[in-house]
C-alpha cells in the first residue's frame, strides 16, 4: 500500500515538473509579446482644446514609454501641421510638432474643447466644436477610423467630433455627462461608464479627468498591468470607474421589463 502511494506521489511530482516549464514558456511568450510592442500615440490639438483632456493622456503615455524602455512614443499634432495651438478659455498654447497622420499605425487621441458648457458664444464648447468641424480634422478622423492599423481614442467632448461626422452611428461611446444626450442624437449608443471600448480600435473616455483613466487602461491593455501600475505609482493615482466593453452577457433591464425580474 505504502509502495503504491509512493509511486503515485512520484508520478504526480513528475507531471508537475513537466508542466511547470510549459506554463513558464507560455508566460514568457506573453511577456515577450508585450515587450516587442511599439506604440506611437498622436494627440490631436485644435483651437480651443481642453488642456487636461490632452495633457492627462500625454503624461500617462510618456511615462509608459519611460518605464517600458521606449515601447511607447507620443507627440502633439494638429490637422494643419506644425503650429502653436491655443487651448480654450484663454488658456496657454501648446506646440503641435507635426501634422496628424491618419494612417500612421498606433493610436490617435482626440481631446474635447474647453469653454462654457452651453450657449453659442465664441467661448462656448458647442461653438468651438462647430468651428473645429470646419477644419480638415473631420476628414482626417474619417480616414483614421477606416484604417485597421489605427486605434481611435476620444476624451470628453472629443467623442462628439467623430459623432458629428457620422462616424459613431450604432457604436457604443461615452462623453462628458453634459454631452450624452447630444451623443445619442448623433447616432451613437451612449454608455454611462468611465471608459467605453467598442471593439479594440475605438475607445472613449467620459469627463475631463477620464482621459487619465483611458490612457492607463490602454497602457494596461497593450503593455500589461505592471507598466500601468508603475505609472499609477509615479502619479500617485489609482484608476477610477468602470471600463465597459461591448461583449459578455447583457444585463436584464428591470425598468423596461419588470416581469423579467419575476422569480418562478
Amino acid at each position: 500500500m505504502i509502495k503504491n502511494y509512493s509511486k503515485l506521489l512520484l508520478s504526480l511530482v513528475l507531471v508537475l515538473c513537466l508542466a511547470a516549464p510549459v506554463a513558464s514558456a507560455k508566460t514568457t511568450v506573453k511577456n515577450d509579446s508585450a515587450k516587442n510592442k511599439s506604440i506611437h500615440v498622436q494627440i490631436v490639438l485644435f483651437d480651443g482644446f481642453d488642456l487636461l483632456d490632452a495633457l492627462g493622456p500625454y503624461e500617462v503615455f510618456a511615462a509608459a514609454g519611460m518605464y517600458s524602455g521606449g515601447a511607447v512614443t507620443v507627440e502633439l499634432v494638429s490637422a494643419e501641421g506644425k503650429r502653436s495651438v491655443p487651448s480654450g478659455l484663454n488658456g496657454p498654447s501648446l506646440e503641435a510638432k507635426a501634422a496628424l497622420d491618419p494612417h500612421l499605425p498606433g493610436m490617435i487621441v482626440v481631446p474635447g474643447a474647453s469653454g462654457k458648457p452651453a450657449g453659442n458664444s465664441e467661448d462656448s464648447i458647442p461653438h468651438v466644436l462647430r468651428q473645429t468641424m470646419k477644419t480638415r480634422l473631420p476628414e482626417l478622423l474619417k480616414q483614421a477610423f477606416n484604417d485597421k492599423d489605427v486605434t481611435m481614442v476620444t476624451v470628453c467632448g472629443g467623442t462628439l467630433l467623430p459623432a458629428m461626422e457620422g462616424l459613431l452611428k450604432d457604436r457604443h461611446a461615452v462623453t462628458n455627462h453634459l454631452g450624452m444626450p447630444a451623443l445619442g442624437a448623433l447616432g451613437a449608443i451612449p454608455v454611462e461608464a468611465r471608459v467605453v471600448e467598442d471593439g479594440p480600435r475605438f475607445v472613449s473616455g467620459g469627463g475631463v479627468t477620464s482621459g487619465i483613466d483611458t490612457a492607463l487602461y490602454l497602457v494596461d491593455r497593450e503593455l500589461g498591468p505592471r507598466i500601468a501600475n508603475a505609472v499609477e505609482k509615479l502619479f500617485e493615482y489609482e484608476k477610477r470607474g468602470t471600463v465597459w466593453r461591448a461583449e459578455g452577457n447583457e444585463p436584464i433591464d428591470f425598468q423596461a421589463s419588470p416581469k423579467a425580474a419575476d422569480v418562478k
